[in-house]
């Protein structure tokens, strides 16, 4: 008799999306040579998007949404790994078109999985989750382009979700000096306890951009799109750089190409979902070091596994702050 597990499940129908916890059995897994036993979860925005339906994110019903997850290999064929190994995965289409990790087991391809860095346990992993460790790609991609402390200041736009609390900790860590942007002023004081030297309204940063703007940051690490990126890289200094990794104020960029051809600046697309495991592992032995874990506790609060449907809503109102961390039962 295969083992019942516990699991959201997203299924369509000619009334649209509909999101239900329910009981699975080890015959509804997934296809892959690695199952997981899965001990924490988050709540990322594309989450919310999933469970809510706003967005067409799940390509495929029945679906159990949640892109990212940490647990204890229970059954492994892969060659990398075996029972009793934690493991995070993040991206790979995961909680899209392959059932992801809002449920007590997951099986998943080995060719997706990372080793939990020592340093961390399942819970830290998922405190971190995609957000966080989009976070350090973007940090990694703004080094990779010779961005150091000493060039100047760093903008963070959107600093009050998941990417961009994770961002100013550690950026601030590193030793840059970090300004944040928010749409709630009343989070400034938690952003500098995060790290902020300085935190901006993103009012300032939603009018039609210049084509050019004063020079003030050397990076920046974007979460927003729109009017925010088009201004933020107007003021970008001469050969500065910007990671852009969200799209929460839209997926346009009303910009002109002064900025690149007049001042030399780069902007790096990051990609979460498919970034090589080689990339992945970096991230994540960077964010064991790079994290000060007591830090990461304070700006993760748990949520639990039966409120997740409301959270989602939550957090696409922009009313979740920091990172959620949700312990499956």
């Amino acid at each position: 008799m295969s083992g019942q597990f516990q699991a959201y499940q997203i299924g369509k129908s000619d009334e649209g999306q509909r999101c239900v916890l329910t009981q699975l059995s080890d015959n509804d897994l997934m296809e892959g040579d690695v199952t997981v036993d899965v001990e924490y979860t988050t709540l990322n925005y594309k989450d919310g998007l999933a469970l809510t339906g706003r967005s067409p994110i799940i390509r495929k019903f029945p679906l159990t949404p949640g892109i990212d997850f940490s647990g204890t290999v229970s059954e492994s064929s892969h060659s990398g790994f075996s029972a009793g190994d934690r493991v995070i995965l993040n991206g790979f289409g995961v909680g899209e078109g392959h059932s992801g990790g809002y449920a007590q087991k997951a099986r998943v391809s080995g060719d997706w999985l990372v080793a939990l860095p020592e340093g961390l346990d399942t819970r830290h992993a998922m405190a971190i989750g995609t957000a966080g460790y989009t976070a350090m790609l973007s940090i990694m991609a703004l080094e990779d382009h010779g961005i150091n402390p000493g060039d100047g200041d760093i903008l963070v736009t959107g600093a009050s979700g998941g990417v961009g609390s994770v961002a100013v900790a550690i950026l601030n860590r590193l030793g840059h000096r970090v300004v944040a942007t928010t749409g709630r002023m009343n989070e400034k004081e938690f952003l500098i306890d995060l790290g902020a030297a300085d935190v901006l309204d993103r009012a300032d940063f939603s009018e039609k951009a210049r084509p050019l703007g004063k020079e003030l940051w050397s990076g920046a690490i974007d979460v927003a799109g729109g009017n925010t990126l088009a201004n933020v890289l107007s003021q970008l200094k001469y050969g500065g750089a910007a990671a852009i990794c969200g799209l929460a104020e839209s997926m346009n960029l009303p910009t002109t190409v002064a900025p690149f051809i007049l001042r030399g600046i780069s902007m790096y697309g990051i990609d979460s979902v498919n970034a090589p495991i080689s990339k992945r592992k970096i991230a994540w032995q960077r964010l064991a070091s790079d994290l000060d874990l007591d830090l990461l506790d304070s700006l993760s609060f748990d949520l639990d596994f039966a409120d997740l449907p409301q959270a989602a809503e939550d957090i696409l109102a922009g009313k979740i702050r920091g990172r959620a961390v949700v312990k499956v039962p």
